[in-house]
């Protein structure tokens, strides 16, 4: 599937770049010669507007501007380099990288704006221009120490859950053992009507009412997600615990963080972590969606 998008992207840009003035010297280079009626889109490549363009997007490459854009410069992963004569219309959006004018006074509109975040650039670039990296990152040092900060914070927040809220946390893990199927595809299904809901938003509401529409959204997923992760990682720390341990040596503490160490090895897997967040994601808002009395789920 991966590889497909990337041939559709790379035929639409075979085509797009028939149809307006473009070069590319070498396999990190696109040269814009007139494209004053296109937004330009580059996935891993630097862009060099030696001309005209109507906007540029950029993933993982510098944009330098040596001739005009009218609209908008942004970069995700590299920096925006203005050329001494170059002019830039609209506003320049910076997410790991830098803005580097290389006149005092760069030709730019008075009310556009410039939005820049330097932090993380070669991991930015480095992850645009070798995606398969997200689905298989490489062990290190710091690899390690996030896993175990991430144990930490899971331990904290499933411990305090459990203290604060014990039935709800409860009845979510038995709703979870009743109906498995059910539980993962209400949520499966709500994430997609959800993510279809914002994109509709989106093009079609205007900016403010989306933006608070995308806004509740993401909130009211990532409350879903850290209730769902703690009846999953309490469900399974208790099963590994009545297999493995004593009935004695049992205790709810030792179950969570059995099920924390669980949870956080199985999404550190290559490529299995994106089957396994798909699946918590989905069993996640199952169970908030789902909550509601036992009885009805004691009869399935």
């Amino acid at each position: 599937m991966f590889w497909g998008i990337i041939f559709i992207f790379s035929t639409a840009f075979t085509i797009y770049a028939q149809a307006v003035s473009i070069n590319q010297p070498d396999d990190k280079t696109i040269i814009i010669n007139d494209a004053k009626e296109s937004e330009v889109f580059s996935f891993g490549k630097n862009v060099v507007v030696k001309q005209h363009a109507k906007g540029v997007l950029a993933f993982g490459g510098d944009v330098i501007v040596e001739g005009k854009i009218d609209g908008d410069v942004a970069t995700i992963g590299g920096s925006v380099i203005q050329k001494e004569a170059a002019f830039i219309g609209g506003d320049v959006i910076i997410f790991g990288g830098s803005y580097r004018p290389e006149s005092s006074n760069p030709l730019r509109n008075s009310d556009k704006e410039t939005v820049m975040y330097a932090g993380y650039e070669e991991e930015l670039r480095n992850l645009t221009q070798n995606p398969t990296q997200l689905f298989s990152p490489g062990f290190s040092w710091a690899f390690l120490a996030q896993r175990l900060l991430s144990i930490l914070f899971w331990f904290i927040i499933s411990l305090a859950f459990t203290t604060l809220a014990p039935g709800a946390v409860s009845r979510a893990i038995s709703r979870f053992r009743l109906s498995t199927l059910k539980v993962i595809a209400i949520g499966f299904s709500a994430f997609l009507v959800a993510t279809l809901g914002v994109i509709a938003c989106l093009s079609f509401l205007p900016n403010y009412v989306s933006a608070i529409v995308s806004l509740m959204a993401f909130v009211l997923l990532m409350l879903s997600y850290v209730f769902g992760r703690v009846a999953l990682q309490l469900s399974i720390g208790k099963q590994l615990q009545k297999r493995f341990l004593a009935e004695d040596k049992q205790s709810e503490t030792l179950a969570i963080l059995i099920g924390v160490l669980a949870w956080t090895i199985l999404l550190s897997i290559p490529y299995l972590w994106t089957l396994a967040l798909i699946a918590l994601l989905s069993a996640s808002l199952g169970l908030v969606l789902t909550a509601r009395t036992t009885n009805g789920w004691q009869k399935v």
